[in-house]
């Protein structure tokens, strides 16, 4: 048991380090992943596309 309470007591010194965003830092930052994940999923959304076209022309002309 007392592993399992030193843990927790690193864990609490360790976090009282963290410096934490503020409201605007953390909606600009969700802001910034929400279009990163947007623009990845239209990325390999063509991708995808692409290869399947281009596997459907080879399956076709076999």
């Amino acid at each position: 048991m007392k592993p399992l309470i030193e843990y927790f007591s690193a864990s609490r010194i360790e976090l009282s380090k963290v410096t934490w965003p503020n409201r605007r830092q953390t909606a600009r930052l969700t802001v910034l992943v929400c279009i990163f994940s947007i623009v990845m999923a239209a990325i390999l959304g063509a991708l995808d596309v692409g290869f399947s076209e281009i596997v459907q022309r080879i399956i076709v002309n076999q």
